[in-house]
């Protein structure tokens, strides 16, 4: 399901391979659109299910494009909505997450940041929060968003400069870095330790790429560049996926939290390097383009 060339889902009644998860977008696309009107633009998938590899432990990206900010009115409305949709049952209603973005904030870029109405994971009600708001968002809503209702994505969003999308990769890996590193016992679990060793993978795999990647891809690519050292802490990640609900009160593993630190420490030293002399530092294949 990669969706790397940019085309979106030919068949928006079945954006994904779940039945299950196909009907309850169904609902909150029906939803959305019954409490916003004339406000709703288009309904799109972005994450996992837009760039590929997305699977039953994945959770379900979206953004929500809009014309205008909504209204308190509209804000009461969506929160008993997704509040009804997260209580039908147990699965899917308890993975989505996404945003609703004003159409003069969605399509530029330099306005990542702002904060936006925002459905958490596992969470019934929105907040207001810039966690969707970020150029890597935007290039996959634009490059590779799977389109359920509404106009094609790349005409909601300016096209984004490559160097652009690399500054704003490396800005996350240098700043998540920084807090990680700094806040280690807050993230001490199975579910943020694998989360954060699967993440740093991928951003590295997407900063010399230049394109965004799957955690699975990212993965894959990190075992075929790093030393084997990192292998199996690599492949011991994938059993962190499943109930993040059970993982995240769990203590993780005392040497594989260290050695997560240490993955962390060595992705920012290669993605500094990298930045700074341009330097290929891994020999190319078919997934590592030229930086050129």
């Amino acid at each position: 399901m990669n969706r790397k060339d940019g085309k979106t889902n030919s068949n928006p009644d079945r954006p994904t391979p779940y039945p299950e998860l196909n009907e309850v977008l169904g609902l909150l696309v029906k939803s959305i659109q019954d409490v916003l009107t004339d406000n709703f633009i288009g309904f799109y998938l972005q994450g996992s299910f837009a760039v590929g590899d997305a699977d039953e432990h994945s959770d379900c990206d979206f953004i929500v494009a809009i014309r205008n900010e909504l209204s308190e009115s509209q804000v009461t409305q969506l929160q008993t909505m997704h509040a009804r949709i997260f209580d039908i049952d147990p699965g899917w209603p308890q993975h989505l997450e996404g945003s609703y973005f004003p159409a003069d904030i969605l399509r530029d870029y330099e306005r990542s940041g702002e904060k936006l109405w925002y459905l958490d994971n596992g969470h019934r009600q929105m907040e207001f929060s810039n966690h969707c708001n970020t150029v890597l968002v935007r290039w996959v809503v634009r490059e590779s968003g799977v389109t359920l209702t509404g106009p094609p994505p790349s005409t909601l969003v300016d096209p984004i400069p490559i160097e652009v999308l690399r500054k704003s990769i490396y800005d996350d890996i240098i700043n998540w870095g920084n807090h990680f590193l700094q806040n280690p016992d807050q993230y001490n679990n199975r579910f943020y330790q694998g989360f954060l060793v699967l993440s740093y993978c991928r951003m590295l795999h997407d900063l010399i790429n230049g394109y965004p990647g799957s955690k699975l891809a990212g993965a894959n690519w990190a075992k075929r560049q790093f030393d084997k050292c990192w292998h199996g802490l690599i492949d011991r990640t994938w059993d962190c996926r499943p109930k993040p609900e059970i993982q995240v009160r769990t203590p993780a593993d005392p040497e594989d939290y260290k050695a997560t630190l240490e993955l962390i420490r060595y992705v920012m030293e290669l993605s500094t390097r990298y930045m700074e002399t341009r330097e290929l530092l891994f020999d190319s294949d078919e997934t590592t383009p030229s930086s050129s």
